[in-house]
């Protein structure tokens, strides 16, 4: 099996076979394939697709290359959750202990945010102490005793994505539906999960930008979990505007212990509620939507939701007087607030803009690997439908140098726009897929 014939074949329009796929996928693991043929490949896909049994198969070979997690000694049922990226999007960080508090296992792999969005691994870390490098055996024990756990993806997991993902990230390929599909459910599959709720983000500071590319990409990822025996269920939720008021690691942070406490900002509270009780419909601890709304509620109200937080921080090794103490998570140490220029109503804000503010002040990351600074980002003063008189606050930026704030500041005022009449209600969840 000659591998340019299997590029021609897909150049061409042609399907590939289960055999041709697990051949890329064991000379992507093992080397064999060089990086040029590895691009060619990847771009014939970007350009003539895959059907969904191909996307199903690469999924599997992409699983196959590397170990699958067997949680069957940790009892109850195991369901994960993934957002494909926004700006603001914390709601990993209050509906795992939610879940849990309700009787999920939750393995959250997360990953670490690149371009305009942000990473939960990245927020996490901005925990003084906390680690969230777990190998199988801390992984199992902190499913066990705590009940979720929220970590990296380690070495033994879908090995031929990393390969695959940095060819895509350098070859102008991410923006494939079959190759975001294995990439993702790869990953989720390997944990050894039996249920999964996927939160599709649609609009500017989505990177599927409309409802229709985003209902494709929910339905090629359930596709890809049901031909693996995970049951997976979709959301497609709005991201025009940032999620909540924080943007940046450490200041979300924060904004999620306010919000597992029962003050947080409405929209991220409502909304990890709801993916919450789509995950226990989908794990069988809830009937319907609604019993799995009470319950997340339930565990808000009690503070059954933040003792679990505490405990998954404490057991991942984070000091946990940093979540009753915001002093002693690390905070940008200059401030500017930018003002409304006009009196009227927020009627939009720039999601993406404000992403890319906040990578400039050092939140976020332009290449894979590069450091953040858990201290600075964005506070929203002002969310849309909100009235304004000329010189309130919009936004409050933190940052630690000029060169940074002046390119950020002017996008941050960008993104607001200011109009005469209050925008149109917009619902958080727009549609359901199954």
């Amino acid at each position: 099996m000659r591998v340019v014939d299997i590029i021609r074949k897909k150049r061409d329009g042609g399907r590939l076979t289960r055999e041709e796929i697990a051949h890329v996928i064991a000379g992507t693991v093992d080397a064999s394939i060089p990086d040029y043929q590895l691009s060619a490949l990847l771009m014939a896909i970007v350009l003539r697709g895959m059907d969904d049994q191909e996307t199903a198969w690469l999924t599997g070979a992409m699983v196959e290359s590397g170990a699958r997690l067997d949680l069957s000694a940790v009892h109850g049922p195991k369901v994960d959750k993934h957002s494909t990226g926004g700006v603001g999007d914390k709601t990993s960080l209050v509906l795992a202990p939610l879940a849990a508090a309700c009787g999920l296992v939750v393995p959250m792999m997360s990953g670490r945010g690149l371009g305009h969005t942000g990473g939960t691994l990245d927020k996490l870390e901005s925990i003084p102490g906390l680690s969230v490098d777990l190998d199988e055996g801390r992984l199992q024990d902190g499913l066990r005793r705590v009940g979720c756990v929220v970590m990296g993806q380690t070495a033994a997991l879908a090995p031929a994505d990393r390969r695959l993902y940095a060819l895509r990230d350098v070859t102008g390929t991410v923006e494939s539906i079959p190759l975001i599909t294995a990439s993702i459910m790869s990953k989720k599959i390997a944990e050894g999960i039996e249920g999964l709720v996927l939160d599709v983000k649609v609009g500017r500071g989505a990177f599927m930008k409309t409802a229709g590319a985003a209902r494709e990409l929910a339905r090629s990822m359930i596709a890809a979990g049901a031909e693996a025996g995970v049951r997976t269920e979709a959301l497609l939720t709005s991201m025009d505007a940032p999620l909540g008021r924080a943007v940046g690691n450490a200041l979300e942070v924060v904004e999620c212990v306010d919000t597992l406490r029962g003050c947080g900002p409405r929209d991220l509270e409502d909304l990890s509620v709801r993916l919450a009780a789509q995950m226990f419909v989908v794990g069988g601890v809830a009937v319907d939507v609604l019993d799995g709304e009470r319950r997340a509620r339930g565990a808000l109200s009690s503070g059954a939701g933040l003792e679990k937080f505490r405990e998954m921080v404490a057991f991942q090794g984070g000091d946990v007087r940093a979540l009753d103490d915001p002093d002693r998570m690390p905070v940008g140490p200059l401030r500017e607030i930018v003002t409304a220029a006009r009196t009227g109503v927020v009627v939009a804000v720039d999601a993406e803009a404000i992403g890319r503010a906040t990578v400039l002040l050092g939140a976020g990351r332009d290449t894979a690997g590069a450091a953040v600074d858990h201290a600075v980002g964005a506070l929203m003063r002002r969310k849309p439908g909100d009235r304004v008189s000329a010189g309130d606050p919009l936004i409050e930026l933190y940052y630690r140098g000029e060169d940074r704030l002046t390119p950020a500041r002017r996008l941050a005022a960008e993104a607001f726009v200011i109009g005469d009449e209050a925008p149109a209600a917009s619902p958080l969840v727009l549609e359901v897929i199954r």
